[in-house]
């Protein structure tokens, strides 16, 4: 832990002369086909997408939080655009991915719509289109997965190109001369588990976090709270360290560099959940000195805009099956705010993350979700399943609840299930939902009480439930379409084997 700790504080310091200067490391890459090449009289920006894995909003100091310290990703939102409304398309490792590589929603991806899947290799990806254009890829830690990409079709490389072990530095050594690079910084952490203690030994203020309205507020929760914080500096400090690189072989101003996670924390009723909680992350785009910097956008956008927005500033098309819109006209505009009017809401959903329900059930918690400035609507299509996973029973290796990652919160509620004062934490995170639910964040930020019953909110719940059904019509999704819906018949492709 002392070397972590050390690594951690490692910080940049912003400025308008010297982006960011530390140390060293990061890397990506892969393969596939596209017909168009980048125009010769463009010259192309390089990518530097960096992706925490389970890092959720609101964890950033940029965004208010008093704890987490997190320079790297609060100077380049000073230097480029902030957003404040950013969604995954799923919850989920796997499919939250893979919509970023496909510019799909998850749902539209056949097996890889679920944790531990794989990929047809059918469904073209950013970084290989960019590839067979021209530019240099690969990727450093975590990519695509968990899961079996070769089922997928894949032989030895990956969705976003080549491995790159010894990080960013290896990557830019291995580039052809002249190329423009895309580069997947795919950190482990803030991932469990934690090493217990590691926030509190590190010097974080436990007092002041900031405990959501659905745990209790106790000194195990502050703790878990502030470990997770903990990884959350370290990947701020590896993002730095490539950043850092960047400026120092005088690529940084042609360096499209993004800053996210792949859903939110890894908690109870966070990650695996459609909760701002599961689906909302921190997202900071950096894009030269040409760009007006400083700027906060609140318009909604998808992890599915990612891959169309890096096919058109390559100068490159888009192919017509990504469901993503291109988030270049917010890069380039000047305005702060509301940009685009069209860009009101945000949809979403989950399928299966484990196989958790009663045994021999392979199904998941499937689930959909439209998200507005003013409210939250859920459908739940299958309300008697359990959402988190079966409260008693060996169905899964990973036990009770398995679809909410273990960590003393998690144990907390458990533990605590039958006391009168901490009972209501409990449900909210382990109980079975009704079939709708519908929050209004203006009373209720943290999405606890569900109006979806009370007639004062039939006429919006009716609203946008048809619109929700409407937008998942038209994106192709099988639990709307009145198919066959294959999703939990799809094989779960963990390395362990279930106990059935």
């Amino acid at each position: 832990m002392e070397k972590q700790a050390e690594e951690a504080v490692r910080y940049p310091v912003c400025s308008r002369r010297k982006f960011i200067k530390t140390i060293g490391i990061g890397s990506l890459a892969l393969g596939l086909s596209c017909k168009s090449r980048i125009p010769e009289a463009q010259v192309p920006p390089n990518i530097l997408f960096c992706i925490a894995d389970d890092w959720g909003w609101p964890h950033a100091g940029v965004y208010g939080d008093p704890v987490v310290q997190t320079p790297t990703f609060d100077c380049i939102a000073e230097e480029g655009v902030l957003f404040d409304h950013a969604f995954v398309s799923s919850p989920s490792c796997t499919p939250s991915r893979n919509a970023i590589l496909t510019g799909q929603y998850h749902w539209r991806l056949e097996e890889g719509a679920n944790l531990w899947s794989t990929l047809d290799i059918k469904f073209l990806v950013f970084p290989l289109i960019l590839e067979e254009a021209g530019y240099h890829v690969g990727y450093w830690r975590k990519c695509w997965g968990p899961g079996d990409i070769k089922a997928g079709g894949y032989a030895d490389e990956y969705p976003g190109g080549k491995r790159y072990p010894e990080g960013f530095a290896q990557f830019l050594g291995a580039r052809p001369e002249g190329s423009p690079f895309c580069f997947w910084l795919g950190s482990s952490d803030p991932h469990r588990p934690y090493e217990s203690g590691s926030g509190k030994a590190f010097g974080m203020n436990l007092p002041k976090i900031r405990v959501p309205e659905f745990y209790p507020d106790v000194p195990e929760v502050r703790a878990d709270i502030a470990d997770y914080y903990f990884e959350v500096q370290r990947f701020d400090s590896d993002c730095a360290a490539a950043i850092a690189i960047l400026e120092k072989t005088g690529e940084l101003e042609n360096t499209i560099i993004v800053m996210t996670g792949d859903h939110g924390i890894p908690f109870p009723r966070c990650k695996s959940n459609l909760y701002d909680w599961g689906v909302r992350v921190p997202l900071a785009i950096r894009w030269g000195n040409r760009k007006r910097s400083g700027r906060r956008i609140t318009d909604f956008i998808s992890f599915v805009d990612f891959a169309p927005t890096f096919l058109e500033a390559a100068g490159l098309e888009i192919p017509d099956r990504m469901s993503g819109r291109s988030l270049l006209s917010l890069l380039e505009s000047d305005q702060s705010g509301q940009v685009e009017k069209l860009r009101d809401h945000v949809i979403f959903g989950k399928e299966r993350h484990v196989p958790a329900q009663e045994s021999p059930e392979m199904g998941g918690y499937p689930c959909r979700g439209l998200r507005t400035d003013q409210f939250l609507y859920i459908r739940n299509f299958f309300p008697e399943r359990w959402p988190a996973g079966v409260p008693e029973g060996a169905t899964h290796p990973i036990g009770r609840f398995a679809d909410c990652d273990d960590g003393p919160t998690k144990y907390f509620l458990i533990d605590h299930r039958d006391d009168p004062e901490f009972k209501r934490f409990y449900e909210l995170a382990f109980a079975k939902r009704p079939a709708e639910e519908l929050y209004d964040l203006g009373k209720d930020p943290d999405q606890v009480n569900n109006v979806a019953g009370d007639p004062d909110y039939g006429q919006i719940r009716s609203e946008l439930a048809s619109r929700l059904i409407a937008e998942l019509k038209a994106t192709s999704d099988p639990r709307v379409l009145g198919r066959e819906v294959p999703f939990d018949g799809y094989p779960y492709r963990a390395k362990y084997k279930l106990n059935r």
